[in-house]
């Protein structure tokens, strides 16, 4: 870890005493593990804003029986062969699949290509969990 620095703050009482609640229930051994996981989860959201790169993971649940559904599904993953890293398919019922797929680059074309998969008739719901490189968290 890089050099640590010690820092203070002025908080309400009722704020402090629901930041402490969180911390516990987060079962952080310190109040600084907390505050450190709040400011790279913010540090993340605002790459995405920025629209810098990035990686994420996009959970697609389908019906897989749909019309050549699993053909554009490929079809789609294919276009963008560059961005996807790796993708897990999983088989939740005789006629539901769930596929997670790891992609890496701008925050905006990961949401693109999450909002493609959308878009075909028979995906279900698409979900985009963000996340970055890291460059700028260590």
């Amino acid at each position: 870890m890089s050099d640590l620095m010690r820092v203070s703050f002025t908080i309400e009482k009722s704020l402090y005493e629901e930041m402490e609640k969180l911390v516990q229930a987060g079962n952080y051994a310190n109040r600084s593990e907390w505050i450190r996981d709040l400011v790279r989860e913010r540090l993340v959201r605002d790459s995405w804003k920025r629209n810098e790169e990035a990686v994420g993971t996009i959970t697609m649940v389908y019906e897989h029986e749909r019309r050549d559904l699993s053909g554009r599904l490929i079809h789609l993953q294919h276009i963008h062969h560059d961005a996807i890293l790796a993708t897990t398919h999983v088989h939740l019922s005789h006629d539901l699949c769930v596929e997670m797929l790891m992609a890496r680059g701008r925050a905006q074309d990961i949401e693109a290509l999450a909002d493609e998969l959308r878009r075909q008739k028979g995906v279900l719901h698409v979900s985009v969990s963000m996340s970055t490189t890291g460059k700028r968290l260590v």
